[in-house]
Order: C-alpha cells, then structure tokens, then sequence
C-alpha cells in the first residue's frame, strides 16, 4: 500500500510544475498548522504554527518548506539536525523527520487526505500531520482523525467526537472509515471512554487548561489522531453582604442659668437623635426645650401680690 503511493506522484509531478510556479508567484508566504509524530504515544509537535516560504527556491509553497521550517522553529539543532529530503525514484522524497532516520519510511497528510509528494503545494491554515512508521515492514501504521482538531469547553462539560481512519477500497481508492473500540486518552492517560460502532464518543473534561485528547487501539496501529481542547475553569462567584450598623449620636445641651426672686437654678438637658423627650411641670428655667413659665411669669405673680397689698391698705384706711 505504502509502495503504491509513490506511482500515483510520479504520475503527478509533470502536470503540477506550471501551477506550482504560478501559485508561487502570488503568495510570498501562508501560514499552516504542523504535528509531527515520531511513533510514540502522542506527536512530538502539535498543531504548531508555521509560515511557509519558498526555502528551497523551487518557485512554489510546498509540504516541503513546511517541514523544513517547522523543524528550524521548532527542533532542537534546526533543519540541519532534524530534517532531510532528497531526490529519489519518484520524486523528492522525505528522509529524516524529527531527528530520525528511517530511510523513506514516513508518510505525510494535508487536511486529513493523503499528499502525492513534498512538493505538494500548502495555502492559508492547511493542517499537515507528518509522521514516522513504526510498522517498517508491512506499513500497516493507519492514519486517523478526530472529526474536531480543536474545541472549547468548560470544566465538566461532555464533549463528543467521531474518530475515523483512512482504508482503501478493492482498486486502492481511499475510503474513511470508522475506528470502534479505540481507547480514549487525555494528556496521555488511558481514560474509560472508547469509542462506538460509529467511532463515536462522549467525553467529560473535569481538568482545566489545554488538554491534548488522542486514542489508541488494538486492532489498528493507529498514527495518533490529536484533538486540543481548551477547557475554561468553573467561575465560582460568591456575594458578601455587609453588616448593617446603626448609630445614635447623642447630643447635650446645657441651658443658662438664670435667676428669679425665689431659686437660681442651672439645668441640662440631653437630646438624642432617635427620640426626643417633652417634660411637663413647672421648673424655674426659662429653656424653651423644657416648657417652664420663666422670669416673665413670675413678674406677673409679683405684680398681683403688690396691686392687692395696695388695695387691702386702702380699705383700712377707710
């Protein structure tokens, strides 16, 4: 199946030259998504992004130059220590991928489909997933997807996926196909969700930030399918009420002293804001605030006690 591939770009390459030469000439650089796996559990590099230029100034932007620049952003040494193409039988062929060497044994994928060579050519957010075999002698290493590569989500919140793979048909077309029983893993852990007949699953995201969600079956060797998902954590909003506290101000008035013909008397009197008393009586302060008669009032009772001394003697002298 792998050997196939190669006939089908050879048989390509002749009738693309011209368009690569054009689109090159429009687009002075794109930029795509690069994951990268080495053969292990999860890839190396993940939905990383690259700007794409014509590095090897072969007049187009191609799968090609992404790889080489994904490896000089992103691998440890640049290009030179982790990544080589050369010509071959059936083209430019792709021999050194994150550091290793495994002749010509890789594949290569542009939005989940099958590229015909390196110099494939790449446009704005093209997702390109390269890998390395790790079945080197029947290449039975089968390359799926997530039919998400990212999604959102809240902490708590059940996500669903469908996971398919690439097969092939009787006359070698490609066909999707679903992947059943697929262990379901989260930031490389094994978890209990596997997918359906349909390749489907549920799967509830309790940890916050990026998770990185793969899967892994028996019966298929599966190239690691990636979905990121960004995972929000639950806003707890609590509301305080703040104590009410009431306070009584006091104030204290002191009155004049004042003096008549029968006390001097000096009186205080205290008012507060919430309740205000009135007392009755008679009191010899002439303060507005307690209601006493005052100096005004004992002047009358004088003047009386005189006017009828005065008549009293009158009489007498009669």
């Amino acid at each position: 199946m792998k050997k196939f591939i190669p006939f089908m770009a050879a048989a390509l390459l002749s009738c693309s030259s011209v368009c690569m030469t054009a689109y090159a000439a429009d687009n002075e650089s794109v930029d795509v998504y690069m994951t990268i796996s080495d053969g292990s559990a999860t890839p190396v590099l993940i939905q990383k992004p690259v700007t794409v230029t014509d590095i090897d100034n072969d007049g187009a932007l191609t799968i090609n130059d992404a790889l080489y620049i994904a490896h000089e952003d992103y691998f440890t040494g640049g290009a030179a220590a982790g990544y080589a193409s050369g010509e071959g039988q059936y083209g430019l062929e792709l021999r050194k991928l994150w550091g290793l060497d495994h002749g010509i044994d890789y594949g290569y994928y542009v939005d989940n489909k099958g590229a015909n060579g390196l110099r494939d050519t790449v446009s704005d957010n093209n997702q390109i997933y390269a890998f390395a075999y790790t079945d080197r002698t029947a290449f039975s290493d089968t390359y799926s997807w997530f039919d998400k590569i990212k999604t959102d989500a809240k902490q708590g919140d059940e996500i669903e996926l469908t996971l398919s793979h690439i097969g092939y048909a009787a006359d070698w077309s490609p066909l999707t196909l679903p992947v059943e029983g697929a262990v379901i893993t989260v930031n490389g852990n094994d978890t209990e969700y596997k997918t359906d007949a349909e390749g489907k699953v549920k799967i509830k995201l309790d940890t916050a930030g990026e998770d990185i969600i793969s899967a892994k079956s028996d019966s298929l060797i599966l190239v690691p399918p990636v979905c990121v998902a960004n995972v929000a954590a639950d806003s707890e909003v609590t509301t305080t009420s703040a104590p009410e506290t009431t306070t009584t101000s006091t104030e204290t008035t002191t009155s004049d002293t004042t003096t008549s013909s029968s006390a001097t008397t000096s009186a205080t009197t205290t008012k507060t804001t919430t309740t205000t008393a009135k007392s009755g009586g008679s009191s010899t302060s002439d303060s507005p605030k307690t209601g006493d008669m005052g100096t005004g009032s004992a002047v009358v009772i004088l003047g009386t006690a005189v006017c009828t001394a005065f008549a009293l003697r009158k009489k007498n002298e009669k």
